[in-house]
């Protein structure tokens, strides 16, 4: 049930009922040059759309920008940084409470979005309140380690696959991996990892920076990408979901 196709009467009924919202948080960003900047919405969007096929919890319009200040410098990325992010979220979730809302469960397409979020959690468990955040690429490792991957690898990129095969630029999927390391002994493994002398260690830098590959960054290849993969991922993270919210739902508030 959407929020904003119902009447506010419909709403003051629900959470006479009910103290669970599902709100999600998305990005505008880079994914390598082969997927699109909304990535980090569209697969959250459709897992939404599978969620309420089978569930009647109250869902609140997607957010769809986040913070992502790496990924900045790739022309059309929106970022709204940390601080706008957590006082967006946090307005919202206050409003949510004002009604009734007392159990919030947090849909997020974004590593980015985690630590605001997470402070928006804090504040309101102090409030008495329970907050889940599902972060779905983490989770769609749990339910199959094979799923695992980076940003704009394969595993993205089955998910956009599985929503809209033709929002994929097949001109660039098979793009190899460039890093773009410091010197010789500091040699970039990840977005701000480096290794020297054989330990990782952080050094902050841009992505655009670290790769030529235009955001893309994992070990998991897109071109082993499939629309098959991508359907049953995403079918997968919803049926979780649902059955989580309504053993969530059920839970004791101190």
């Amino acid at each position: 049930m959407r929020l904003e196709n119902i009447t506010w009467p419909k709403a003051e009924e629900y959470f006479k009922e009910n103290d669970i919202v599902l709100l999600t948080v998305g990005s505008v960003e880079s994914h390598g040059k082969h997927m699109p900047l909304g990535t980090d919405t569209i697969i959250p969007n459709r897992i939404l759309e599978l969620i309420e096929e089978k569930s009647n919890v109250l869902i609140a319009p997607t957010i769809p920008y986040g913070s992502t200040e790496s990924l900045s410098e790739y022309p059309g990325t929106i970022d709204i940084g940390n601080d706008l992010l957590y006082q967006l979220v946090s307005k919202i979730v206050e409003n949510f409470y004002r009604h009734g809302a007392r159990k919030f469960v947090i849909l997020n397409g974004h590593g980015g979005n985690i630590k605001p979020l997470e402070s928006v959690g804090f504040d309101y468990e102090r409030k008495g309140c329970l907050v889940a955040l599902l972060n779905w690429w983490l989770m769609a490792w749990d339910m199959n380690p094979a799923w695992k991957g980076g940003h704009g690898g394969g595993e993205e990129t089955a998910g956009i696959m599985g929503v809209d095969p033709s929002l994929i630029d097949y001109s660039e999927i098979d793009t190899p991996l460039e890093y773009i390391h410091l010197s010789d002994k500091f040699e970039t493994t990840g977005f701000r990892s480096v290794k020297y002398k054989g330990v990782n260690v952080e050094i902050i830098r841009s992505t655009n920076r670290v790769t030529s590959s235009g955001g893309w960054i994992g070990p998991d290849h897109p071109n082993t990408a499939t629309e098959e993969w991508g359907k049953e991922m995403l079918q997968t993270c919803a049926d979780y979901i649902v059955d989580f919210m309504e053993e969530f739902k059920k839970l004791k508030l101190s």
